[in-house]
């Protein structure tokens, strides 16, 4: 079981998508994402949700993602946090999302 503090050790924050590119160096098919978080800067990460997202899909987009876990190297590129997302049946990743406008890098609670 996990505690409150484990999930307040986490960083769970709003940014926007600000650029997204294709990342044909993944061994599973992946985007590259850019994106703002506001005062805590711009971020990079990969995804996997080629499946249910194209690249002009992405730009925009509010999600929710982990920002203080330990840069990961994916291919070429460092990826910095980690793009929230859920599996449908089939295994096809949907991002999480927010429905509102709140300020980038607001704290998920």
């Amino acid at each position: 079981m996990a505690t409150i503090d484990d999930f307040e050790g986490l960083e769970l924050r709003v940014g926007r998508i600000v650029e997204a590119g294709a990342f044909p160096e993944a061994r599973k098919p992946a985007y590259k994402l850019t994106i703002d978080f506001g005062p805590l800067g711009i971020k990079r990460s990969s995804a996997q949700i080629t499946d249910l997202y194209s690249l002009d899909d992405l730009r925009g987009r509010l999600i929710v993602a982990v920002t203080n876990f330990p840069p990961r190297r994916i291919g070429p590129i460092l990826s910095e946090v980690l793009v929230l997302g859920a599996a449908d049946a089939g295994g096809r990743i949907a991002l999480l999302a927010v429905e509102r406008e709140v300020p980038l890098g607001t704290r998920i609670s």
